[in-house]
């Protein structure tokens, strides 16, 4: 029987899909713990980022923590958490959340930073206050930065949450680190490509969403980019 078959038997057997070990509940914790990640990530970073894009002040240094913080590996950040939280779900929520600050950070403050001067100089001469400039104006036209921001991140915890196995905590990672454990193959390449599956359906979710956030004026121009940029300091 060739491996691949072996695989698709994997998939196919009942018992890989019931109970606290099945396929959906596993799912879920994988998707509870990157979700509720990112989320936080996003409710720290955010602010930030904005804040200092629209004040054009300390972003230079914000991109540079940024950069230091993509730097540190995630099991390093992991294994210190486990260290001072112990084991479970804690270690790995803050390991990833970490991991998720530093794109989000980066792309919503050169999202706002790089709106055109002269669209805000223009709202300005409108009579419009700073706030309203903000929201109406430089937010909805960062949208696609701040968003492959989001993405990035996302499918970067997706991919890293599979190491929480480690720390006795759930999720798909449960299949790969259970299988190399036992040295059950087939059983590892399932965890793969589960995890696989679920980082691109996040990727193509996060797509859809940015596509109805952006402003249909900015979609029709085909000013917004792509996929996430290549963040610089300004």
């Amino acid at each position: 029987m060739s491996f691949l078959v072996k695989v698709s038997a994997w998939f196919l057997d009942p018992v890989h899909w019931q109970g606290s070990a099945g396929v959906p509940n596993r799912l879920l914790e994988h998707v509870l713990m990157a979700g509720a990640a990112t989320l936080v990530a996003a409710l720290i970073a955010l602010p930030i980022g904005i804040a200092l894009g629209h004040f054009g002040r300390g972003g230079n240094a914000a991109i540079n923590i940024s950069n230091v913080g993509r730097a540190i590996p995630s099991f390093a950040v992991l294994v210190l958490a486990f260290e001072v939280v112990g084991i479970g779900a804690p270690p790995a929520f803050i390991a990833l959340t970490l991991l998720a600050i530093p794109p989000i950070v980066t792309n919503s403050y050169v999202g706002v930073k790089e709106v055109d001067p002269d669209v805000k100089d223009a709202a300005r001469g409108m009579g419009m206050r700073e706030r309203k400039i903000l929201f109406a104006v430089e937010l909805p036209l960062a949208v696609p930065l701040i968003m492959a921001g989001i993405r990035t991140s996302a499918v970067q915890v997706v991919a890293t949450a599979t190491l929480a196995a480690l720390v006795a905590w759930g999720g798909l990672g449960r299949y790969i680190i259970d299988g190399f454990a036992q040295q059950d193959y087939v059983q590892m390449f399932a965890g793969a490509v589960l995890v696989a599956a679920l980082a691109v359906a996040t990727e193509l979710a996060l797509g859809a969403v940015e596509f109805m956030l952006v402003p249909r004026g900015l979609r029709e121009s085909g000013a917004a980019p792509a996929g996430p940029p290549q963040a610089k300091a300004a």
